[in-house]
């Protein structure tokens, strides 16, 4: 049977492949059978966005958001996911959010 890093692993292979929407389709698996796992979510964040699909990126980096909610990584990848998305107040707010977890003001 294989883990959530082994699929993962096979998602990011796909994708160094230059397979960006089959691995986006790989790593939509592994979440609907592990709707917990971040690193997914992150991962889709950003895989979703490279493909102009902005609402899926945005709402795979907020379901990130709420898994580590003391994250900056992950508000980072949010802001970028809204600012792409031509959400520029929701990026400006994630902005603020990951430079307060990283001490910053």
């Amino acid at each position: 049977m294989t883990t959530c890093d082994d699929r993962y692993a096979a998602a990011e292979a796909l994708k160094n492949e230059g397979k960006l929407a089959d691995a986006v389709a790989a790593l939509e698996g592994v979440i609907a059978d592990h709707p917990s796992f971040t690193l997914a979510h992150s991962a889709l964040a950003a895989w979703c966005t490279r493909l102009d699909r902005h609402e899926e990126a945005i709402q795979h980096a907020r379901r990130a958001c709420e898994l580590e909610p003391n994250d900056p990584f992950s508000y980072t990848a949010l802001s970028v996911a809204c600012m792409r998305g031509g959400r520029i107040a929701e990026a400006e707010d994630a902005l603020a959010k990951s430079r307060l977890l990283q001490g910053g003001h």
